[in-house]
């Protein structure tokens, strides 16, 4: 268990670090299938583990200057009505039925990847050249809409699932704001820690978040491992194009959908 724990946090880590999403859509299904957590308990520690992997990435991540921090806390204190709706809902549903939904969650978040990975914006040529340039322009009404709609579906998906939000909060990010890829997933880490803050202490304060002993030696060996991981990831995105890592990314969601699918039904 403890082998398990460090090595399965540390790719989640680097995954987390490299695209500024996945760790919750990763460590949840891990945590249930292969560490025998309960579902509503692992929704819970995986927001100790994504928040802190988050965390570490984005101090690795900040010195690129790649991360809107004016933006970036606007987008998550938006979403934290969501968040709070997501965290009250998610303790309700019934274990099998919150491992059904999560598996749509991965497919559909799969699909997205892949297409935007195969036919990319123009916008993201900018990864390339240099994520500095940003467009700087005023939003319009149609964009703050835009925002808020997205802030609060990723906020409750947070709270809801016990994931950071990455996975909606990047490819939001890029469409309506029209941040580089870069940019949008620096950005997103720091979205991701105040969510994930969040959804913890409102889980906390309605008492359904429980930590057994042996519960939390093994979020706590798994949660420095995705740390350690988060650091490497970080460092990834300086020498592997965004358009290879999306497209791992993409492929792994659809295994973990599929194994969890199977898990869950069987």
């Amino acid at each position: 268990m403890i082998i398990e724990a460090l090595v399965i946090g540390l790719l989640v880590g680097i995954v987390v670090g490299s695209l500024g999403a996945g760790g919750g859509i990763l460590s949840v299904p891990i945590l249930v299938y292969i560490l025998g957590q309960d579902p509503h308990q692992a929704t819970g520690l995986s927001l100790i583990i994504v928040g802190l992997t988050a965390a570490v990435s984005l101090a690795t991540r900040a010195r690129s200057g790649n991360v809107a921090w004016r933006e970036g806390s606007l987008f998550a204190l938006v979403g934290l009505a969501g968040t709070w709706v997501g965290s009250a809902l998610g303790p309700l549903v019934p274990a099998r039925a919150l491992m059904l939904s999560f598996c749509a969650l991965l497919g559909a978040v799969a699909v997205f990847m892949v297409r935007s990975q195969l036919h990319p914006s123009a916008s993201s040529s900018s990864d390339e050249a240099g994520d500095a340039n940003v467009n700087k322009g005023s939003w319009t009404l149609a964009t703050v809409c835009q925002v808020v709609a997205l802030a609060t579906l990723t906020g409750f998906l947070t709270g809801f699932f016990g994931v950071g939000g990455g996975f909606a909060i990047v490819p939001a990010l890029h469409l309506a704001l029209r941040y580089p890829m870069k940019r949008a997933s620096a950005t997103s880490l720091l979205v991701m820690v105040i969510t994930a803050a969040f959804g913890l202490a409102s889980r906390t304060i309605a008492g359904t978040l429980t930590i057994t002993a042996e519960a939390g030696v093994m979020v706590a060996l798994f949660t420095a491992a995705s740390m350690g991981g988060g650091i490497v990831g970080a460092r990834l995105t300086q020498r592997v194009s965004n358009r290879v890592l999306g497209l791992v990314f993409a492929a792994l969601l659809v295994c973990v959908a599929a194994s969890t699918l199977v898990a869950t039904l069987v």
